[in-house]
Formats: structure tokens, sequence, C-alpha cells
């Protein structure tokens, strides 16, 4: 039995439709992500990511990442962590290096819903790489490598999007391969002993979010 043609082509488009929407948000860490969730319920579903959850909560910044938004989240994977000096994770989950934990992780958020389409027509505006002012306070530089966006931190080191416009109801995520350090943050030495070297508390995290979304 033939359909008629109004309820085939209205058959076509919903499938087109959902498609699309399938589309907007890849799997991540074997997991798939919704739109309708936040940034935090979508993470916590990420088997490559349980790291990344683990420090958001020892620096006390789930109820903000739970919150409207929207942000801009640059997520480091299992992986990228472990790219760190040896015990680097660990002396960062302890509760009296919470300030320290919070200051790196806000330096991997963004204000505002920024997809890959706009951070390279922003690239291309800005003749090749356009700087990002993170929560932190401090800057990352975004160029394009390729067909990826690369993003290059205060030292100097670089992280490159694996997975991009994961989409959320509170902004967007992308993936990244590397851990980015702002220029203030805690060193480690090579025995996994912290050095001194304050950053931004959550108070200034809550406070230039306020200002700047």
């Amino acid at each position: 039995m033939k359909l008629p043609i109004l309820e085939t082509v209205s058959f076509v488009t919903a499938i087109a439709a959902a498609t699309a929407f399938a589309a907007e948000n890849p799997m991540v860490g074997g997991a798939p992500m919704s739109a309708n969730k936040n940034i935090i319920e979508n993470a916590s579903k990420s088997k490559d990511h349980t790291t990344l959850v683990a420090a958001v909560k020892a620096a006390g910044l789930v109820t903000t990442l739970e919150g409207n938004g929207p942000f801009t989240v640059f997520a480091p994977t299992n992986e990228a962590f472990e790219k760190l000096p040896a015990g680097t994770v660990e002396t960062l989950l302890k509760p009296e290096d919470k300030e320290n934990l919070a200051g790196i992780l806000t330096y991997h958020v963004v204000p505002g819903k920024m997809t890959a389409a706009k951070l390279s027509q922003e690239i291309k505006a800005g003749g090749g790489s356009a700087e990002l002012k993170t929560v932190n306070g401090e800057k990352l530089t975004a160029k394009m490598s390729g067909d990826s966006i690369e993003l290059t931190d205060t030292k100097g080191n670089t992280a490159k999007v694996t997975i991009g416009d994961v989409m959320q109801s509170n902004g967007v995520i992308h993936v990244i391969d590397t851990v980015l350090m702002p220029y203030r943050k805690p060193m480690i030495d090579n025995a996994g002993g912290e050095i001194s070297h304050p950053v931004f508390a959550l108070v200034v995290f809550l406070r230039i979010s306020f200002y700047e979304i």
C-alpha cells in the first residue's frame, strides 16, 4: 500500500530531522550525550571523563556547571590527565589543594556557547588565531590545525579538539587530548610534591561568570 505523497514527505522530513539531531551529539566515552541534559549529567556518563568528573567534584564546581550557563567546556580525557607528571592528579585532588584545582579547571571553561563553527569564524576573523578569555581570567589561543581546532595555553602547551560540538542544555563540550595549564598554575615537582603557587579561587569563577555571561 502506497502512502500519500504528503505523508511520505513528512515521514522523510521527520527521519532527516531526527538524524540531524542525533548528529549534533556524537557518542563520548561509549555513552550517548543528550542535548537535553546539562554538562555534569552528560560528562558523568562518559567512561573517558571519570578523572575530570572527580576533579570537578573535588573543586566544588558541580553546582556551577549544572547551572544555566551557557558554558563552553574543553574537557580533557582520562588519557590527557595521565600525561601529567606522576602524582599530579593525586595531589590536586587533595582537599587542601582545592583552590589550585579550581583554577586549572576553570581555565578549561569559556563563558557562552562557542560551537566549532563559531570558533572557526573567530579564528578566521583573527587572521588565523583567536584569543578566548576563560572563566579563570587567563586566555587560551585557538587556531586551526588541519581540519581540527587546536588550543594553546599560556605556557605554549597545545591540546587538540578530538570530539567537538557535544551540545548540552547549558552550553557545549569539546573533548580535548591534553590538560591545559594557566600561567598561575600549581607547580608540581617530579616527586609529586606541591610547590605553592596560588591561582584563582572559586569565588573568582563565580564572579567572572556573572559579569561575562
